[in-house]
């Protein structure tokens, strides 16, 4: 694994904080209603992110998830003003604001979405990785899904190919207690959501996500085992998040005392804590980061605010027509 030092704690330090504050400043222009739909956002599962990054090569590895996915795709190299111009639906967005808050995409920077059905993605993160063994590309695909997702048969029925191709594929359940708001004990009759794997032989375990180095160094070795040939690994991240499943959340199903206990495990807190502990910067020098992170959101929003919305022709040229389509005698 990539060597964890000063410059790797600062870097962790000012991407989680932007990432968070990125996520902060949506939730704000939501409740504007200048953000529409869904919203599903990250604040207290940033270490998972941060320590995959780590352990990654950004240069061919690839990364699939769920809906909740705008800071995946930034921290995989896209431009974070492209974004927030898609959760505004504007031309100049990832996907030219047709795809919005659960549709984030960046086949450049191999971030392959944003899905909105529960689970969807677990059979397309096997499906890239059987390509990318089928063509012989060293890469490897990490497919994230939520702890809700793991109900879902196409997360056993991707398991089991996966296993039997020794496919270069990481999965990652990104557990956080409640799917969209219903806890681990009450769906299944066990709460060891990694022991999911032991079925399919398939190495796996529990992984404290709140500590990004601890992340990187499952993940280090969970990737290289992939890009061995040696086929998946199942991961459960135990993270938490501080918001609810979505911005229409009400969160009844868990106190306000509990949110505020998990707090105190918080990534970012923690990464402070570890750069102050260790003397690798002083509370000037964060205070600049701060200042920076602040800047770079101010910037995303206002791009965001200034950019144009897309013509309405880019809609219907997104979509499929046949013009001789055999059963449609008449045209409409």
């Amino acid at each position: 694994m990539k060597k964890i030092t000063k410059k790797t704690y600062l870097d962790w330090y000012e991407n989680m904080l932007f990432w968070r504050k990125f996520e902060d400043k949506l939730a704000q222009v939501y409740i504007n209603q200048k953000v529409r739909g869904f919203l599903h956002l990250y604040n207290g599962q940033e270490a998972v992110l941060a320590g995959a990054l780590h352990a990654m090569d950004l240069t061919k590895d690839r990364m699939i998830t769920a809906y909740r996915n705008h800071v995946q795709p930034i921290g995989m190299g896209e431009d974070p003003k492209k974004v927030m111009a898609e959760l505004y639906g504007k031309a100049t967005g990832t996907s030219q604001g047709l795809g919005g808050s659960m549709h984030i995409f960046s086949k450049e920077h191999r971030f392959y979405g944003g899905h909105g059905i529960v689970g969807g993605q677990i059979p397309l993160g096997a499906g890239l990785a059987f390509a990318d063994k089928y063509f012989e590309r060293d890469a490897v695909t990490l497919t994230y899904m939520g702890d809700g997702a793991v109900r879902q048969g196409a997360l056993h029925e991707a398991f089991n190919l996966a296993m039997l191709w020794k496919l270069p594929v990481v999965f990652c359940c990104e557990n956080n207690g409640y799917a969209m708001g219903t806890s681990v004990a009450r769906t299944a009759n066990h709460t060891d959501i990694w022991k999911l794997g032991l079925g399919y032989e398939m190495p796996c375990k529990p992984v404290d996500a709140m500590k990004p180095e601890v992340v990187a160094k499952e993940m280090d070795e969970a990737i290289k085992r992939a890009r061995r040939g040696d086929g998946p690994t199942f991961l459960e991240l135990r993270t938490y998040r501080y918001r609810g499943h979505s911005m229409s959340d009400a969160q009844h199903y868990r106190t306000k005392e509990e949110v505020a206990k998990k707090q105190e495990e918080d990534p970012i807190t923690y990464v402070l804590h570890q750069i102050y502990e260790n003397k690798w910067a002083t509370e000037k020098e964060i205070a600049a980061i701060d200042d920076k992170v602040k800047e770079m959101v101010a910037e995303c929003e206002k791009f965001a605010e200034d950019s144009p919305y897309p013509d309405m022709n880019v809609m219907y040229d997104s979509v499929y027509e046949q013009e001789d389509y055999p059963f449609l005698k008449h045209k409409l």
